[in-house]
């Protein structure tokens, strides 16, 4: 299947964007800059890691698009950027809808299958095993 410039452009982006989320302190950080701006030092804190590690997770983040910095005088603080989250949860939620809608298929299907009565099969019997002697 060929994919248009525009989707070619979102894909790379969403790839970009579960490759960042992928780590499990990527997330913690997108997490705590959900809550506000912060600034690296304020980021490390709660990681045992340097402040450059915690710098090259937020370049991956940066580069997918969900963080972005400022300078704000001697500042440099760190800003959750929502915008590729809402894409990635957009392109989720597709997912999600035509899931829920074959599990209603499926249910109604259990549904009928449930309420017709059920043929009763006759009772085999199994062969007699011999006994070693």
């Amino acid at each position: 299947m060929q994919l248009s410039g525009y989707d070619r452009a979102v894909s790379g982006r969403l790839d970009a964007t579960f490759a960042a989320l992928s780590d499990p302190t990527r997330r913690a950080i997108l997490a705590r800059l959900l809550q506000g701006d912060a600034s690296v030092t304020e980021l490390a804190a709660p990681f045992a890691m340097s402040q450059p590690a915690i710098s090259k997770h937020l370049k991956v983040l940066e580069r997918a698009g969900l963080v972005s910095r400022a300078r704000d005088a001697q500042r440099r603080p760190v800003k959750a950027e929502p915008k590729a989250l809402v894409e990635a949860a957009g392109w989720l939620d597709t997912y999600q809808r035509t899931l829920e809608r074959r599990f209603e298929r499926l249910d109604a299907l259990l549904e009928e299958l449930q309420s017709k009565p059920q043929p009763r099969r006759p009772a085999t019997r199994r062969p007699r095993r011999a006994r070693s002697q």
